[in-house]
């Protein structure tokens, strides 16, 4: 047992006593070099990949819902006449600004009376979203429409644009990007999605503690296969519409 203990040790002491040669130096960097080279081979190939995956299928997605599309925009100018799309600036990837497309599913003056009702959060006084079970401001077509996602639809569009992803934390408003902490901002390091781990966990139902929490736990596990994973979930989570309002 000693003896083996002491030949590993010896090795050790040759290994570093080369390692610290010129010509051993210079092994060492040539190694991390192509180390990193290829870590960013990876790295680009992979956000490559899912770059293309974003393209065809909110391509795809834009061409086969048309028919949903033109349906959904006719209820909502029958309902009370006034726009079809409802547009926001967000903020995504590395804190850069866009406006992200929704079908409106609220009153006209949403915005307005959201500070009438700002005591009646039912995700805490403290925190940084807003959510309302039953929200008076929005339309009837409009709880249909946000419990089966279909006023997200349009952000197919966002995704083609390169914007926004499939898969991705959900974009934040300039108003709460402001009062993040230093952790809460580990979400602004990955480009906004339709979906993520907590729009198939329960969406709204989850706070914003645990939002962020899943949020940045994506961002470190991030890969093409775990996209696709999460892709595949959202499916039976729009149809149950949990979380949803």
């Amino acid at each position: 047992m000693h003896s083996k203990t002491n030949e590993q040790d010896k090795e050790l002491v040759n290994y570093w006593a080369r390692a610290a040669t010129p010509a051993g130096k210079a092994r060492l960097k040539l190694r991390v070099a192509t180390k990193r080279c290829l870590w960013s081979a990876v790295l680009v190939l992979s956000l490559g990949l899912k770059r293309i995956i974003d393209i065809v299928v909110s391509g795809c997605a834009l061409l086969a819902l048309t028919p949903v599309y033109a349906v959904t925009a006719l209820l909502i100018k029958l309902e009370d006449g006034g726009p079809i799309f409802f547009k926001q600036e967000r903020v995504g990837y590395r804190g850069e600004r866009f406006h992200m497309w929704k079908f409106r599913s609220m009153v006209v003056n949403a915005d307005a009376l959201k500070d009438q009702l700002l005591n009646q959060n039912e995700h805490s006084s403290s925190s940084v979203t807003f959510k309302m079970k039953h929200d008076p401001r929005i339309t009837r077509i409009g709880r249909f429409i946000r419990k089966y996602s279909v006023d997200e639809l349009p952000q197919f569009w966002n995704v083609f644009r390169g914007e926004m992803s499939i898969v991705g934390p959900r974009p934040c408003v300039p108003r709460e990007v402001i009062v993040y902490s230093v952790e809460e901002r580990m979400r602004l390091l990955a480009k906004p999605g339709l979906t993520c781990f907590w729009q198939v966990a329960g969406r709204a139902d989850i706070d914003f503690e645990g939002q962020v929490q899943l949020d940045v736990q994506y961002i470190r596990s991030e890969s093409v296969w775990l996209d696709i994973k999460l892709l595949l979930k959202t499916i039976p989570a729009v149809l149950l519409g949990k979380g949803a309002y």
